[in-house]
């Protein structure tokens, strides 16, 4: 067995720009101690960033991306052991700063921007009051120009009507604006470097193209940039250089044209295939591996973390790293693998050919069939012109959906896309049963279902079920995962005692899931793990249709394409249908088979997939596409 500490590290690669790095990271590590343990959570991390340069760091839930970034501003936590050969910025050595020289530092010179703007601004504060902070404590302007600058700043970031948003509280916002706000706050003391932690995810595309616009302008008037991702196609346009983590570790860094088109290492090669946009409807998005390390199946200590599940690994993977690549330059392309191959190996660990659509991945096709419907056939969910709207708090009313129309039929997906706040959800919420429509009627495989009392639709709803964007939220935090998938049999039926236990673990194997997590609850499953939950309940009463309501948008990437094909194996095998809303493109694409296109609560389009994706009518729609992340940078 070979441990860590003994087998060679990167080193930061030397810089040939006169003024030097802004930031220099050499063998950064972290570990966090306690109940016992320690965690490992950066390994020997390594790393230049320009003036300038926009560089990416990508990784999946626990990569250590985060902690990189919160430690390069003081923020790793007080159970965090922090070590480095060195740790600098613009000169200053970051090793040993005490907390009031962190405090001059972030803010004035590093901006940190998080991913939830909900939850980092404060919610009894304007938006302007949040921005204004940073110009008082750092003294940037007097105060009677606080107000002219929070404007400027808020214009500066594309904020429409500035003035009137300034004044707003977070709730008040939507979450562009939101996000918006908080890279003015970031920005408004004028810093040198830029720390974005993951800004765009769960936004809708369009927003979110907005804000990597505004990242990529900030890069190009000189301010350097340190964008967090899980997603490699949302940096794509982004990033100069690119490293990709694992585990604490960077298992694969470089210029990001060669990362995104001549990916070497079996992780950055799984991201890439998961990425819904770049390939052929009904292909298959998550690479077949073996299982990924648990507490019951820990990998080898001092081996690659990556070698249970990657199909290239073996015993010398399992029991030692290999040694790290010595940089000579910042634009060098490294690889941390034994084993580093074309992506054309990555499915099997034998050369295949390459998918059509994209030269960098090629994951096997799995194509889901759907027989058009019977020019007589009843739809199983009928939307006919229904209309919803609430009271706005001034009096006023609010129409959260107009007009809308749609038909699902047996066996098929039905896409529905759109901005948020477009009225996805509150469709959604009407066809389930859980409001009424003002106006308009839902029907059930050809039957009132919209206008009727519980009583006559509950022996039905069980034929009707529903995929929530966060399982987290609809478990019951008290339940174990037994108790979770067994109520929604016991609500169909099957009593209770040996029979409902088989039950549960036949739907837990249906999702891909083990026995071994019957007594684990909501908090003690990870993301991926609770989504998996959540469908197995879902499926418990045998639905014949499944209302999916942003079911991956909060997921890592390779999570949601693990999610994407499970949902499709579903469809085929047990012939469901899917009402599938999502604010994603890409996604829809994949899953669907016909799509309609909402904003301001109506449909602006709708049609075969296929079809609107190449000869989409409207200019939303064409909007909306040309905002979805790809790899293949101009």
């Amino acid at each position: 067995m070979t441990d860590l500490a003994q087998v060679s590290v990167p080193t930061a690669p030397p810089v040939a720009s006169p003024g030097g790095p802004a930031l220099v990271v050499d063998g950064l590590s972290v570990t966090f101690s306690g109940r016992g343990r320690q965690v490992r959570a950066v390994r020997e991390v390594s790393f230049t960033l320009a003036r300038g340069e926009c560089l990416a760091i990508v990784g999946e839930s626990g990569s250590g991306k985060s902690v990189t970034a919160r430690t390069l501003v003081g923020l790793a936590g007080e159970h965090a052991r922090v070590s480095a050969r060195r740790l600098s910025f613009d000169g200053q050595d970051l090793l040993g700063m005490r907390e009031p020289a962190w405090r001059r530092l972030r803010g004035r010179q590093v901006g940190l921007v998080l991913q939830d703007a909900l939850v980092s601004l404060d919610p009894l504060r304007t938006a302007g009051a949040e921005i204004a902070e940073p110009l008082r404590t750092h003294r940037v302007v007097p105060r009677a120009e606080l107000y002219d600058r929070v404007v400027r700043l808020l214009t500066d970031v594309g904020v429409p009507e500035p003035e009137q948003r300034a004044e707003q509280y977070p709730h008040q916002l939507s979450g562009g604006l939101r996000q918006r706000a908080l890279i003015a706050s970031a920005l408004a003391a004028g810093p040198e470097l830029l720390i974005a932690d993951e800004p765009t995810t769960a936004l809708d595309v369009t927003v979110q193209a907005q804000v990597l616009g505004l990242l990529r302008e900030l890069a190009a008037d000189g301010m350097s940039v340190l964008l967090i991702s899980h997603d490699l196609a949302v940096v794509a346009g982004q990033a100069d250089r690119i490293i990709v983590m694992y585990a604490g570790l960077v298992v694969e860094q470089g210029p990001a044209r060669t990362v995104l088109t001549e990916p070497r290492h079996p992780y950055t090669q799984a991201l890439l295939a998961a990425v819904p946009a770049l390939h052929a409807k009904g292909t298959r998005l998550s690479v077949p591996t073996a299982e990924r390390p648990t507490a019951e199946r820990p990998a080898a200590a001092g081996g690659c973390p990556y070698a249970a599940r990657c199909p290239r690994g073996d015993d010398r993977c399992r029991a030692e790293l290999p040694p790290a690549p010595v940089a000579q330059h910042a634009d060098e392309h490294q690889v941390l693998c034994w084993h580093p191959g074309p992506a054309t190996e990555v499915a099997t660990g034998q050369p295949r050919p390459r998918a059509a659509q994209n030269p960098t991945v090629g994951p096997a096709v799995l194509a889901v069939p759907c027989e058009p419907a019977e020019a007589d056939a009843v739809p199983l969910i009928e939307v006919a012109a229904v209309h919803k709207r609430y009271r706005t708090p001034d009096g006023g009313w609010r129409h959260a959906v107009r007009d809308v129309s749609l038909e699902l039929f047996a066996g098929q997906t039905l896409g529905v896309v759109g901005e948020s706040g477009s009225g996805k959800t509150t469709v959604a919420r009407i066809v389930l049963g859980a409001i009424e429509p003002d106006e308009g009627a839902v029907r059930f495989a050809g039957e009132p279902w919209s206008g009727l009392p519980e009583r006559e639709r509950r022996a039905r709803r069980l034929r009707l079920q529903a995929i929530h964007q966060d399982p987290l939220g609809s478990f019951d935090p008290r339940f174990n995962t037994e108790r979770i998938i067994g109520e929604a049999l016991g609500m169909a039926g099957v009593p209770r005692g040996r029979a409902r236990r088989d039950r549960v673990v036949d739907l837990l194997d249906r999702v891909g899931l083990g026995a071994e997590l019957l007594r684990r609850r909501p908090l003690e499953l990870s993301g991926g793990q609770r989504q998996r939950v959540a469908i197995a309940r879902a499926l418990a009463p045998n639905p014949a249709v499944l209302v999916c309501d942003e079911p991956v948008s909060a997921l890592d990437v390779s999570v949601q394409a693990q999610i994407l094909d499970l949902l499709a194996d579903l469809r085929r095998d047990l012939g469901v249908a899917m009402l599938f809303i999502s604010h994603d493109l890409g996604v829809i694409h994949h899953t669907s088979d016909r799509m309609v296109v909402m904003k301001d609560g109506r449909v602006v389009e709708s049609g075969d997939v296929e079809e609107l994706f190449r000869d989409p009518r409207q200019d939303y729609t064409r909007a909306l596409l040309a905002a979805v992340p790809r790899t293949d940078r101009p």
